[in-house]
């Protein structure tokens, strides 16, 4: 097994696992990234992602995919969106080789931070992060708007 960059060529790969991960947390029908947008998004001149790849046999067996954020107490940070392996190739070792290769890809970069979410219901990744070092938020919650939410909200500002 190698990790590497990922590249254009990786991304229909990526796109499966992301679908996997989908399933996996239960929401199979939620995914409505496609392959044009991750080959446009992820390998423009001002991509908004990277990814590193597990690969094992000339397949990509999993994916870390990440992007530069910027705190106002911390500076440049991390946000790893998703970290996935495709579900016969877990336990062989490729997860824990893409949590490596960010956490380096952190160092190396300087940053003052790398932070993730993860499902409350996901206990073996829970634990697995706080045996590495990594400190689950307790106090915190995670805010988001969806298409829908941003569109009713526009609507009412225009009244």
């Amino acid at each position: 097994m190698i990790i590497r960059k990922g590249t254009i060529q990786d991304m229909p790969a990526v796109l499966a696992l992301i679908k996997e991960l989908a399933e996996f947390e239960k929401e199979p029908n939620a995914v409505e990234v496609t392959l044009s947008d991750l080959e446009r998004d992820g390998f423009s001149n001002t991509p908004l992602f990277q990814t590193f790849v597990a690969e094992q046999d000339n397949a990509v067996i999993g994916v870390a995919l990440y992007y530069y954020r910027y705190s106002t107490w911390k500076g440049k940070t991390i946000h790893l969106e998703d970290l996935v392996v495709k579900e016969d190739k877990r336990g062989t070792g490729a997860g824990f080789a893409l949590y490596s290769q960010i956490i380096q890809q952190g160092h190396k970069e300087g940053v003052k931070r790398i932070e993730w979410n993860v499902l409350d219901w996901n206990t073996h990744a829970i634990t697995f992060y706080e045996k590495s070092g990594a400190k689950i938020l307790q106090d915190w919650k995670v805010v988001q708007m969806n298409k829908e939410g941003i569109v009713h909200f526009i609507s009412k500002l225009n009244k």
